[in-house]
């Protein structure tokens, strides 16, 4: 079996693979103040209820936006899982072609979630992932990835919204039937909501302009990516488990250096 983990700013996904298969996903909260024990616990504890156990996974693959918990799941992963794990950066074999000025500066869940959709549909494409922030990535017919666009992400804006503007309060993210509000939540649902649908269209359609591709197929990913897919006809396919079949790729293209440590 293959452990793949993601670590956002947000939330930490975790799944396991095994013959190509994901038999299991989880997410855990993403904290700097937890120790590579106390994840380990938490871990432990989600993997026994499905019936895993830690022998039995043979590799492990970690990518990361929050460079404050790397070593704390590395050291956790060697610790535990007696495996040393690969890790998405530089000098990682992705089958794509980085046309990036600096490719080193490109996230590592970028890479990934643009692995996991040219390889599963095929280019050329754009990818959102609509998580703490959005990321609009272009893949070419080719397999180029040629660049994108980075916004805001919707939970995030509402956070932001709230706490500089002393009288807003927190609100649920749920689309009101009006763009027109008839009150203070209503009118904040409105701008958020709607706002956000707005930005991720007009982006898509821009870059649909630049590409010369306007029949490239849309994915996305993340947490919200169905508030926008429910409401729009921008996105052709909403894959939740992108980030993570994009890591097990990955994992099979270098798999030479991961693997059970002697």
């Amino acid at each position: 079996m293959i452990l793949v983990v993601d670590i956002g700013n947000t939330n930490i996904k975790l799944g396991i693979f095994d013959e190509g298969e994901l038999k299991y996903s989880t997410r855990l909260s993403s904290s700097t103040h937890k120790t590579s024990d106390e994840y380990y616990l938490s871990i432990k504890d989600l993997f026994q209820t499905k019936g895993i156990k830690f022998s039995d996974i043979t590799g492990v693959i970690i990518s990361s936006v929050n460079p404050n918990l790397n070593y704390t799941f590395e050291h956790l992963i060697s610790v535990y899982f007696k495996v040393k794990p690969m890790i998405v950066g530089s000098g990682i074999k992705t089958g794509l072609n980085i046309k990036y000025d600096n490719p080193k500066e490109v996230g590592a869940d970028r890479i990934v979630n643009s692995v996991g959709a040219y390889r599963t549909y095929g280019g050329p494409c754009i990818v959102i992932d609509c998580g703490t922030a959005t990321t609009f990535n272009v893949i070419t017919e080719k397999g180029e990835f040629s660049g994108g666009a980075i916004s805001f992400g919707l939970k995030a804006s509402a956070d932001a919204l709230c706490q500089k503007a002393a009288k807003l309060p927190k609100i649920e993210l749920v689309k009101p039937d009006r763009v027109i509000g008839k009150s203070t939540i209503a009118n904040m649902q409105s701008g958020l909501i709607y706002g956000y649908i707005g930005m991720v269209e007009y982006i898509v359609r821009k870059l649909k302009e630049e590409m010369g591709c306007p029949n490239a197929k849309v994915i996305a990913t993340g947490g919200l990516s169905e508030i926008v897919s429910s409401n729009s006809d921008v996105i052709d396919i909403v894959d939740r488990t992108l980030t993570l079949r994009g890591l097990y790729i990955l994992y099979r293209l270098n798999s030479e250096q991961g693997g059970k440590e002697q």
